[in-house]
């Protein structure tokens, strides 16, 4: 886990001082990154992922949308090698999905989905991953399904998994 926050002084207001391998700017978490956090058959991704969502939570540069709770809820409380119980999922949105969620879908975010989903050629599911990402504002989508490296406007796509 990182050490205690750093600050350091810039034009008299205090600026946070990443810690090495933090992210810098706005960034969001595709499901499989939150699912990964609990997979003990893959130690490495499993801590990888761990430290994506503290420093997301830690720096409150991390966004999720409804979508990726929506799916993140089913995956755990039905398909992880030890499902979620009800108890521990409540707990979990509460402490974790929560405070990352910022994206909720109207009508206007449907068609901008829609638009992306045929001009950038991504399925539906990516299309609404990758346009929440670009309504938040995000530099990076943390994905390991979507191609690394490939850039959207102004997002790129980082597989935090990749060697």
């Amino acid at each position: 886990m990182p050490g205690p926050e750093k600050v350091s002084r810039r034009r008299g207001r205090p600026r946070r001082v990443l810690e090495a391998g933090e992210p810098e700017g706005l960034f969001f978490l595709d499901t499989n990154i939150l699912v990964y956090t609990f997979d003990a058959s893959a130690p490495t991704k499993r801590d990888r992922a761990r430290s994506l969502v503290h420093s997301a939570l830690k720096t409150r540069m991390g966004r999720i949308s409804t979508q990726v709770v929506q799916e993140f809820l089913n995956v755990a409380m039905r398909k992880l090698a030890v499902p979620m119980k009800s108890r521990d999922a409540e707990d979990y949105l509460r402490q974790v999905l929560t405070p990352l969620c910022r994206h909720s879908p109207d009508p206007d975010f449907y068609q901008r989905s829609l638009a992306l989903a045929s001009s950038a050629s991504l399925s539906w599911y990516d299309s609404l991953i990758v346009q929440a990402a670009l309504d938040l504002g995000c530099a990076i989508l943390y994905s390991e399904d979507l191609q690394h490296g490939r850039v959207f406007g102004s997002l790129r796509v980082e597989n935090p998994f990749r060697d």
